[in-house]
């Protein structure tokens, strides 16, 4: 195996490991909103993993600093970061919990809309199709639909389209620099910095139980952050998105094992067609840049009237 097909595999891992942390952290988000104003949540996790960056940083050989290359790249991050996470609070809060995961589908399509501007990074043709077929295997989850467009709807877009701003400026920053756990610390510090001058408005008491809760939002918040930043210095951001979309399947598992759900077959039919658009991104993300695939290549070879194709897939 190349160095570049090693370097996508390890990223593809550290990808599944993000989904399943992510996850844990979105239902534990889900359970706070009903009892809590974001910036309690926000502001307790966001100092907890702040901590966990420093130590984390101050563990690592050669004592890495916290110091970065990018400062106006990771402070548009930071701040990126603070309002997505505000946005997709309320959008778990106003909306129901599957309803919001189809918003996180269209993240992929945002991440290669963004890629070209900021990274330089041109999605080809047939990755767009890929894309397009995730999204739509998104959309099989939820045959139902959205009966209507409300205040929940506009917010889960708007944190869509934050996030994955924040994941694709994480990718940039990635190119610059290798100290992952700034990427971590700075953003979490904006958020907690913003959170703890709101939350003497909305403080509430809570119990050890819910304390614990917190505790455990942020651990997998840590994680799932780490993970990501390292995953998009890896790989390319509109192949990291799509297979994010893996989180659908821990939903689906979370939902079985902890409330019962029993999932119907337009379930396991969209998160199949989500796992092959991610299994294709990956294949696309292990070819050299400006190398034609080599099955088209054949194609093209075999069925000269194909040619013309071959060149536009290209």
């Amino acid at each position: 195996m190349t160095g570049l097909g090693r370097t996508t595999l390890l990223g593809t891992a550290l990808v599944v490991l993000y989904t399943l942390a992510i996850s844990s952290a979105d239902a534990i988000t889900k359970f706070v909103a009903q009892g809590y104003a974001a910036p309690q949540l926000f502001a307790f996790s966001g100092a907890v993993v702040v901590a966990m960056s420093w130590i984390g940083a101050r563990l690592k050989r050669e004592g890495q600093s916290l110091r970065t290359t990018c400062p106006r790249a990771m402070a548009l991050r930071a701040a990126l970061t603070v309002v997505g996470s505000v946005a997709f609070f309320y959008a778990f809060k106003l909306l129901p919990f599957a309803e919001v995961f189809v918003f996180i589908g269209m993240m992929p399509i945002f991440a290669g809309l963004f890629s070209a501007p900021v990274l330089g990074e041109h999605v080809r043709p047939l990755a767009w199709g890929a894309l397009a077929a995730g999204f739509v295997g998104v959309l099989c989850l939820f045959p139902g639909g959205l009966a209507s467009v409300s205040i929940g709807h506009l917010v889960a877009l708007f944190a869509c389209v934050t996030g994955t701003l924040s994941m694709v400026l994480a990718r940039y920053i990635g190119k610059h620099e290798s100290n992952s756990l700034a990427q971590v610390f700075y953003p979490n510090l904006a958020l907690f910095l913003a959170m703890a001058m709101a939350l003497p408005f909305v403080y509430k008491p809570m119990p050890m139980s819910d304390l614990a809760w917190v505790g455990a939002y942020a651990g997998f918040l840590f994680a799932a952050r780490w993970l990501s930043v390292i995953a998009l210095r890896l790989l390319a951001a509109y192949a990291v998105t799509p297979l994010m979309n893996l989180q659908f399947v821990w939903m689906v598992v979370l939902g079985a094992v902890f409330f019962g759900e029993v999932p119907a077959a337009n379930i396991y039919l969209g998160v199949a067609i989500v796992i092959a658009s991610g299994v294709f991104l990956v294949y696309d993300q292990m070819q050299p840049e400006g190398t034609p695939y080599p099955w088209v290549t054949r194609l093209g070879a075999r069925f000269p009237i194909l040619k013309f194709v071959v060149k536009t897939v290209d």
